[in-house]
């Protein structure tokens, strides 16, 4: 297998603990130790480590009932992986909220190094229910910092 079809496969692997699985210790050990997440949509949002990238997502998903996920294309080309899909967020309440994403990730030594996910704060906030992004205004930038 070719370094970037190892890439994509580990990425896709990923996606799937990610929106199936949901298992946060599980997705933490997808990342080196110094591996950072960023929502670049949103100011000072970075975890770094895998524990913090995991506790970022555990912060953001876990109150979500379900999710689809739908990869559009997957590219990758040396250590880059480039993934554009749609994230439908599927709440108790009745609200469902399809949220477009570009997400790039650098691949090292099989584990994340960098992950940057590039959307649209804006689609996600004018149509999630209020409870959700109260809890989500309780947390800041060193809830997630590092490890």
């Amino acid at each position: 297998m070719t370094p970037e079809a190892s890439n994509k496969e580990l990425v896709t692997r990923f996606w799937n603990e990610v929106y199936v699985g949901r298992d946060y210790e599980a997705i933490a050990r997808y990342f080196a130790p110094d591996g950072s997440y960023v929502d670049v949509a949103i100011p000072e949002s970075e975890a770094r480590g895998p524990q913090a990238v995991a506790r970022r997502l555990r912060i953001g998903q876990e109150p979500v009932q379900r999710f689809e996920h739908q990869i559009h294309r997957l590219i990758a080309e040396g250590t880059t992986v480039m993934i554009e899909h749609t994230e439908t967020w599927h709440f108790h309440t009745g609200e469902a909220v399809a949220v477009p994403f570009v997400s790039v990730m650098v691949i090292e030594d099989g584990l994340i190094r960098v992950w940057r996910d590039y959307w649209d704060l804006n689609t996600l906030l004018s149509q999630a229910p209020a409870w959700w992004i109260e809890h989500i205004a309780k947390f800041n930038g060193s809830d997630f910092a590092g490890d």
